[in-house]
């Protein structure tokens, strides 16, 4: 079981892992109350990774005050995108992304530095990703950049770029954010 507690707003993510090899399976769950930009909700999330640590499922549901969404996101072995809403699935290429992000989540900014290894190599990687947004589960492709600052053997730093987003995030030995400033610390 992994924990995040929010620096600068009141949010929590808790997240049961499964972790062989490369291969990874998540369950967790995200809390974040109202803020000036996005209303109450809470979300949980199904995820699993392929062997060789590439993105391959996601089920997500999200809460609020007003409605309940679910959403499904997975990517075939040829690369396919497939994101069901409950009324058909649809079919895309996503920009050739290998990732998803889940806009709260530290857990799914984990998973790129994992596959690609940078909390013990340094490493540069501008990535397409396949970004779900928070509460309202809309799915769009966007880039984010993975930058090794530094590497440790307790832990590393990385910086992370999303839009016009930056941050140094601290990453243990195993590659699972611990603090991802100003937003969220392990606890």
């Amino acid at each position: 079981m992994m924990t995040w507690q929010g620096i600068d707003s009141a949010r929590l993510e808790s997240v049961r892992l499964l972790v062989a090899d490369n291969r990874l399976r998540a369950s967790g769950r995200l809390i974040a109350a109202a803020t000036t930009d996005t209303e109450a909700y809470s979300a949980s999330y199904e995820a699993a990774t392929d062997q060789y640590g590439g993105f391959h499922r996601l089920l997500i549901r999200a809460t609020t005050a007003e409605e309940e969404r679910q959403i499904s996101v997975n990517r075939t072995e040829d690369g396919t995108w497939l994101v069901d809403r409950g009324q058909g699935t649809e079919r895309s290429a996503c920009g050739g992304a290998l990732e998803v992000d889940v806009a709260g989540s530290v857990l799914f900014n984990s998973l790129p530095i994992r596959r690609l290894g940078l909390h013990r190599e340094s490493g540069r990687h501008e990535l397409p990703v396949v970004y779900v947004s928070l509460p309202d589960l809309s799915v769009r492709v966007s880039q984010q950049t993975y930058t090794t600052v530094s590497v440790g053997d307790e832990s590393s730093v990385i910086t992370y770029t999303h839009e016009a987003f930056t941050t140094d995030m601290t990453v243990d030995s195993t590659g699972f954010v611990t603090e991802c400033p100003p937003l969220v610390r392990r606890v």
